[in-house]
Order: C-alpha cells, then sequence, then structure tokens
C-alpha cells in the first residue's frame, strides 16, 4: 500500500525528533570532553577550539590502555563461550525431542528472571572457595553463565522458525546433526548470531557489580570499574571525565557499527521462514 507524501514527510518528522532528542546527550558529553576546564565553570563548552588532549590526559592518568584490554579480553571470552554454547544448546532444544527438554529449556528461562544482586554474594564465596576471584575466569565463567539464559532463548527461536523441509531434506542426504548445524543453519543464521553478539558484548562490557565484587586488584580491573576509580580521583575535572567516558563507550559504538545491518535484520527478522 502506497502512502501519501504527508504521511512520510510526518513519518521522518518523528523519527528526526527522536534522533534529536537520543543524540542530544552524546553531543553534550562529545562538546564537554573537548572543551577546556576553566572554560566550562564558565558555561561555554568549546571557546577555545577542540581540545584533543583532554583524551590523551584521561588515556594516561586513568591507565585506560591496561583497563582496556582487560574489558576486550573478558568480553570476547564470554562472547565466544555464550554464542558456541547457546548455539549447540538452542539447536537441541529447538530441533530435537527428548525427555525432559521443556523442562530444561524452561530452567535457562528461569535465568532471566533472577536478578544478578540476589545470587553475587554467594557466587562471589564460591568462587572465593576455589581461587577465582581477582583472576579473569572470575569474571569470564559467570557472565558466560549470565549470558547463556538470553542466548539459548534467542537461537531456540531461531531454530524452532527453521523450516521444517530444510531439516528433513538435509537428513534425506545423509547429514549428521553437526553438519547440519555447522553447514546450514549457522550461516542461515548470521542475523540472529549477530544480534546476539552485540547484545552479550554490550552487557559484557557495561558491566560493573561483577568486576567491583570479583575485584581487587588493579591488575584485573575493567573499564567501567576503572572509570568508577578514575571519577573518585578526577571528580571536578568535567571534561577530563567526559573524555574517558567516551573513550570506554567507543568499542562498543564499533562493534555495533561493524555489525549494524546484520543486527537490525536478525531483530527484524531472527529467522528463516518458508
Amino acid at each position: 500500500m502506497n502512502t501519501s507524501r504527508t504521511e512520510r514527510g510526518v513519518t521522518y518528522g518523528i523519527l528526526a525528533l527522536f534522533a534529536l532528542i537520543a543524540l542530544t546527550p552524546v553531543a553534550g558529553i562529545l562538546s564537554t570532553a573537548l572543551a577546556r576546564q576553566d572554560s566550562l565553570k564558565t558555561g561555554f563548552a568549546l571557546p577555545d577550539g577542540l581540545n584533543w588532549h583532554n583524551f590523551a590526559d584521561a588515556w594516561t592518568r586513568g591507565h585506560f590502555g591496561s583497563y582496556l584490554f582487560n574489558s576486550v579480553l573478558v568480553a570476547v571470552a564470554v562472547v565466544a563461550a555464550t554464542t558456541v554454547l547457546a548455539t549447540l544448546a538452542a539447536y537441541a532444544f529447538g530441533t530435537m525431542r527428548f525427555p525432559g527438554s521443556e523442562v530444561l529449556f524452561y530452567l535457562f528461562v528461569v535465568g532471566l528472571t533472577l536478578p544478578q544482586e540476589a545470587v553475587i554474594v554467594p557466587l562471589y564465596f564460591d568462587l572465593r572457595h576455589w581461587g577465582l576471584t581477582d583472576t579473569y575466569w572470575g569474571l569470564i565463567l559467570p557472565q558466560t553463565a549470565q549470558s547463556l539464559a538470553f542466548g539459548v532463548f534467542w537461537m531456540r527461536t531461531y531454530f524452532r522458525n527453521t523450516p521444517r523441509s530444510l531439516l528433513e531434506a538435509a537428513r534425506i542426504d545423509g547429514a549428521t546433526h553437526w553438519s547440519t548445524l555447522t553447514r546450514i543453519l549457522v550461516p542461515m543464521g548470521r542475523p540472529a548470531l549477530s544480534t546476539l553478539t552485540v547484545i552479550v558484548f554490550m552487557w559484557t562490557w557495561n558491566e560493573f557489580l561483577m568486576a567491583l565484587v570479583m575485584v581487587s586488584d588493579e591488575a584485573h580491573r575493567t573499564v567501567p570499574l576503572g572509570l568508577a576509580f578514575f571519577q573518585g580521583q578526577h571528580s571536578s575535572d568535567t571534561a577530563l571525565l567526559a573524555a574517558a567516558a567516551t573513550l570506554i563507550a567507543l568499542p562498543v559504538v564499533a562493534v555495533y557499527l561493524l555489525l549494524q545491518r546484520r543486527f537490525i535484520q536478525g531483530m527484524l527478522t531472527g529467522s528463516a521462514k518458508e
């Protein structure tokens, strides 16, 4: 059905309004990050041009190089483990029928309802007993377990919506479950996998409470935790804080832009349909 020029104009106008509302805080942070600290006291953001040295100062003073390495390591490990394990489990739940499959799946779904604050204290004592606090494993394992609930739920939806005729044709041709998964379903499911990757990466990158509880030494701090300590040390330097916040947000923006098309496709469709 064709839409009138007026309807399109109204639609674009509403989208532009919401885009402006969403981008205004971003513009405020960037203008603050590029301003001189003394100019912020007078209420002007950019009186003397763009002060790019704020980013270099924040990077050096906050030791964000090591924090960034820790966050990248943890995020990549969590995303990789979650994607592989969730895909394998979701394939079983979505395409196979075995005793207890529904019960096991809903046990995974229960994980979506558990608040992190309810399990963080017993989890800390368990990990401390095994000597995993102040280690990368103390950050990777719990966050992988947290992300699996959503990952299994998300990928199971994709596998259940896969045309049955496609799976039957693969079985007739003699394809094993592993071949069906790796050669047919995974290549077809790249939008769903890309969406899962972006969401889990964003959750892991922004995780603060887990790092705050499990990590006490500076060598294993992630960027959200490092930013919190940096804020405590430079609470009066607004420009420096804005520059640091911009630096730690860049990887999430980069991942989203890299997978933007598949992410949107996965959110809109998320499955193959007959």
